[in-house]
């Protein structure tokens, strides 16, 4: 019950808003109509459940619902809002609690309610939802009841509609009422002329002003608060690209410049993206980093020095900017490589390896650009760790004796690489003495 209360009540709520949009009212009318009271299906509604009547099919049939005769009238209150008082009888054997019937007696019900419109009056067909208040009369048992429901109204013109409606009617005195629907189909004819906001005619328009002052009347001025020309309705010459340089004197009135450019920006002659005036090299192409100007090229061998591993020394771009090391001193370096020699099982050398590497050294002095990568390797006799660290005690003991003659450590590498990299066939004698070696490569980066 307290949620059918609250439903007539939002309901009751809403019309102040419907009625604020008020443009057609509908006229007074009075309306006829056939109802049918079904008692049956709210009974088993209330015993049950909805979902189980309707799996069960045990809504009523139309021999258990009783007809009737109904007298409505209707009074548009707003454009989505109308009221409605209506008036209905029919003969039933009335289901009242408490109490049994046994011959049927005449029902007399009437109500008053709200109709919350969907559409407005503007279209033919109008969906709606009532709620309401009712009263009935049965053998001297008065008892109230809330009628909600929703309906369908079907405009003809202004004179007359169709309407249809289905209502749950909630009892308030259950002892002198009962729970049931009524659907009913009825006709209702116009009482009056359809209401029509009452319109004001605005008042005649002033006398041609102008605002600006700029002898173009406001009435024509497409500017009429700011000067401007007649060429232009009266708005001033535009600044289409907001440069603050009017399109007649802008030189580039689609672009945002300078006044000093007649309105273009700052040129950028080499088309490197910065601007003349931030160009250290405005006439050749450049990147931001060196102010406008190319990657430097140090030593000027066409091979820039973010791509020369050499910038300061010439060199070809086969060679990553890097001088050529010459075929015989490269010879001289793999030779003296091959005269390294070592003392059985250690890593110390023999002195005959010294004149080789002395001829290195003489290299590194002579080109102190020049650095020196040094790889030792073993064959496979014994075991791989064993290998891999007489290899790099190898290649550092090289590495040593170059430092010791004066060669910086930071122009030397030195690595050992055990039985991983061998030239020769492990399986024979000739080979594994191959495999044991020391391997020198000059190079400048």
């Amino acid at each position: 019950m307290k949620k059918m209360l609250s439903v007539f009540i939002a309901i009751c709520l809403m019309v102040p808003a419907a009625n604020s949009q008020d443009e057609y009212i509908r006229p007074k009318a009075l309306g006829v109509s056939f109802f049918l009271n079904d008692f049956v299906t709210p009974a088993r509604i209330r015993s049950t459940s909805i979902t189980q009547v309707i799996r069960d099919k045990r809504y009523a049939r139309l021999r258990e619902m009783s007809p009737g005769l109904a007298l409505t009238y209707f009074k548009g209150i707003g454009s989505h809002v109308d009221f409605a008082a209506s008036v209905g009888g029919s003969f039933i054997r009335y289901p009242m609690a408490n109490r049994t019937f046994t011959n049927e007696s005449f029902l007399l019900e009437s109500s008053l309610q709200l109709n919350l419109k969907l559409t407005t009056e503007k279209y033919w067909v109008q969906p709606y939802l009532s709620a309401g208040v009712g009263a009935s009369k049965f053998r001297g048992y008065y008892g109230a009841f809330l009628p909600l429901g929703l309906g369908l109204k079907v405009n003809f013109f202004d004179e007359a509609h169709l309407f249809i409606t289905s209502q749950y009617r909630v009892p308030v005195t259950t002892e002198t009422s009962s729970y049931h629907l009524q659907h009913s189909v009825g006709i209702a004819g116009a009482l009056g002329k359809k209401k029509v906001p009452v319109v004001i005619p605005p008042p005649p328009p002033p006398p041609p002003a102008d605002t600006d002052g700029d002898g173009i009347t406001d009435d024509v001025d497409k500017c009429p608060t700011v000067k401007g020309v007649a060429k232009y309705q009266g708005c001033p010459v535009p600044d289409t690209d907001k440069d603050g340089i009017n399109d007649e004197e802008d030189k580039c009135p689609t672009v945002p410049g300078l006044a000093r450019y007649q309105g273009c920006p700052i040129p950028d002659s080499d088309k490197d993206g910065i601007n003349d005036e931030e160009d250290k090299c405005p006439t050749v192409f450049g990147v931001a980093r060196y102010q406008g100007c190319p990657v430097p090229d140090t030593d000027g061998d066409g091979v820039n020095d973010e791509e020369d591993k050499c910038p300061t020394l010439a060199g070809p771009r086969e060679n990553q900017g890097c001088p050529v090391i010459p075929d015989d001193v490269k010879k001289k370096v793999d030779y003296a490589a091959t005269r390294i020699l070592f003392v059985t099982g250690s890593y110390k050398l023999v002195a005959s390896s010294y004149k080789g590497l002395n001829d290195v050294i003489k290299i590194l002095n002579d080109n102190p650009e020049l650095k020196l990568s040094i790889d030792g390797h073993t064959d496979n006799v014994g075991a791989d760790a064993m290998n891999q660290t007489l290899s790099d005690n190898r290649a550092n003991a090289v590495k040593s004796y170059f430092v010791s003659k004066g060669i910086a450590e930071s122009r030397l590498t030195a690595a050992g690489h055990g039985e991983t990299t061998p030239i020769a066939d492990n399986k024979t004698a000739a080979g594994r003495q191959k495999n044991r070696r020391v391997e020198m490569k000059l190079n400048y980066y």
